[in-house]
């Protein structure tokens, strides 16, 4: 049998929960940087930013986050950040992704909102090309700029409508951002055939992820590791097996849980949920989608058999078409028979 590490870094893979800004390398952000020097608190040295990315709490993880975007100017910051997630992800056997984008804070920023979508999708093109993944859309209003951002992220959704775009999402802080009053918004959105994927249960209780099963449509949840709270939603979950996005190492950087070692995560698989293991923003949280499933294998003493179980899982609540997750899925078993 191959080695773990090794094992995992050949598995094929699907990844359902990594931020577009939240996913730009220590490189590309230090470039960025560099370009606006002066303007933005953003260290434009590599090393720095790994103090930069220490987070005091979920608050201010997102005031962090924010000065990031921050540095996405123009469509070929937005090009080049789409181009290289996907190099990235590629590299560690990714063979499709739902990336979630917030298209409000860049057209805030002055990118019109036409030119931002054609730059994700010209990058989506040639990162099939160039690297043989397939990326799709989650376009996620951010919870902290309220009700206007909801609009204005459902009109570019419904009007600009990109290829690529399959799912609408709902991101920031849950406190005192309550789920209920974006239900309008999700309502057209999965009226014009989106999907429903907000964030839930991350850094609030087992309520926020009843709410987003109830008013906002959710399919999959983002997070909702709170959940692990409240057994009757544990048995509603499991039930209906909707995906959860679980991000371990994310949770413990932004404080939502205290150590891995107390990760809720073996007490969402023992109870019979579809959990997915994702990286949320890898650079920011020092991690990647391969460090992710070997923290899965510690938590879970999982081996080989239990990992593929987990990739298939992500290829089970993903968005792609019948054909694309039969595809994947005969890759993972015929991986496992070759390397486990």
């Amino acid at each position: 049998m191959t080695d773990l590490p090794t094992f995992i870094a050949g598995l094929p893979k699907v990844e359902l929960h990594v931020h577009h800004v939240g996913s730009a390398s220590p490189r590309i952000v230090a470039e960025l940087a560099a370009r606006h020097e002066g303007r933005t608190p953003v260290p434009a040295d590599p090393a720095a930013l790994v103090d930069y990315f220490e987070f005091r709490d979920f608050a201010h993880f997102i005031e962090v986050y924010l000065s990031v975007v921050d540095l996405i100017r123009d469509p070929d910051d937005v090009w080049i950040l789409t181009h290289e997630v996907a190099r990235e992800l590629a590299r560690q056997q990714v063979r499709y992704a739902e990336l979630t984008i917030t298209p409000y804070s860049h057209v805030r920023r002055g990118i019109p909102a036409p030119a931002f979508c054609e730059a994700i999708e010209d990058a989506r093109k040639r990162a099939l090309d160039d690297f043989g993944i397939e990326l799709r859309w989650c376009f996620d209003i951010p919870g902290e700029a309220g009700l206007p951002a909801a609009e204005e992220t459902l009109r570019i959704a419904l009007e600009e409508r990109p290829d690529g775009l399959i799912s609408f999402g709902l991101g920031g802080p849950e406190i005192g951002v309550p789920r209920p009053q974006f239900r309008p918004h999700f309502d057209q959105a999965r009226a014009a055939g989106l999907r429903s994927v907000p964030h839930a249960g991350e850094t609030t209780g087992p309520q926020t992820v009843w709410d987003a099963l109830r008013e906002l449509g959710a399919e999959r949840i983002g997070h909702g590791i709170s959940a692990a709270q409240d057994p009757e939603l544990l048995a509603y979950l499991a039930e209906r097996q909707i995906g959860m996005e679980i991000c371990p190492t994310s949770n413990v950087r932004t404080r939502a849980v205290a150590s891995l070692d107390e990760h809720p995560l073996p007490r969402l698989v023992e109870a019979g949920l579809l959990v997915t293991i994702n990286s949320d923003d890898p650079p920011m949280f020092g991690t990647t989608l391969n460090d992710e499933y070997a923290v899965a294998a510690r938590l879970l003493g999982a081996g080989p058999q239990g990992l593929a179980g987990l990739a298939r899982n992500a290829v089970t609540a993903s968005f792609l078409d019948p054909a694309g997750k039969q595809r994947i899925t005969d890759e993972i078993d015929a991986y496992l028979t070759t390397a486990g």
